[in-house]
């Protein structure tokens, strides 16, 4: 059986930092930039361990602005 990694892409101009995708990874892999903020003045998230991302898209679909796009890929 395949395995499926993800990766997550966030249009970070658009993030206004709500953390419900933050909340909503079962692999807590996203956080909130640390000291980088975008033109608005908020704070965007951001991957902090690609490598494990399984693309299963939780942080996409809680996301109310959709900022977020999950890419999936199929490793043999």
């Amino acid at each position: 059986m395949a395995k499926i990694k993800g990766a997550v892409v966030v249009n970070t101009e658009r993030c206004k930092g709500c953390s419900l995708c933050v909340e909503a990874c079962p692999l807590n892999l996203l956080q909130l930039a640390d000291k980088m903020v975008n033109r608005r003045g908020y704070r965007y998230v951001e991957q902090i361990n690609a490598e494990a991302c399984t693309g299963c898209t939780s942080c996409a679909i809680v996301c109310p602005d959709a900022c977020i796009t999950v890419y999936r890929k199929k490793i043999d």
